[in-house]
């Protein structure tokens, strides 16, 4: 078993839809590499001292795409410098310039796949979700997105109910 941090230099950034398990999963496998764990959305609510609803409602969804965009500018520079695994807005990797700088800048894309289903049942009740409004919503964004999600270089089944399970696959996958 690994013991310390992975000496490669590299930059793993997990996507999917609300609810897929992006921050959870992400904080255990970076610590199961030793490397740095950023939550995309966590840390943009830390900058802007306000939660990401709140931006949207002050501010509206360009203004939030700017500064969600700059801050993943900021991330992959950093990159550089030492590994980490990135937690993805659900909306992040569908915008294509932000695709375009993962892409350019080497970064390992992994959608984690869960069934709408499934996703519906785990955002329940949710209310820190500005574009989650009702199922139609839901899915209508959920198809809108599906097509980026599915140019991820990898897809694991994240409709696990042990993230652990999750970390495991993406560990199977060949990219460490």
């Amino acid at each position: 078993m690994n013991t310390g941090p992975i000496p490669i230099q590299r930059c793993v950034y997990l996507l999917g839809f609300m609810g897929c398990g992006k921050t959870t999963v992400g904080r255990l496998l970076a610590g199961r590499l030793g490397w740095h764990f950023i939550d995309l959305d966590q840390t943009l609510e830390q900058r802007q001292g306000r939660t990401i609803n709140q931006i949207f409602a002050e501010q509206g969804e360009p203004y939030f795409r700017q500064v969600e965009r700059r801050l993943l500018e900021e991330i992959v520079h950093q990159a550089e410098e030492r590994s980490a695994v990135v937690a993805l807005g659900g909306g992040t990797f569908a915008q294509p310039a932000n695709f375009q700088l993962i892409r350019a800048n080497g970064g390992i894309t992994l959608w984690l796949d869960c069934p709408l289903e499934e996703l519906r049942r785990r955002c329940r009740g949710m209310t820190h979700r500005p574009l989650f409004r009702d199922a139609a919503r839901f899915q209508q964004l959920y198809q809108q997105r599906l097509p980026y999600y599915r140019q991820a270089d990898f897809r694991v089944d994240a409709h696990r109910s042990d993230p652990n399970q999750v970390v495991e696959e993406i560990l199977r996958c060949g990219v460490f």
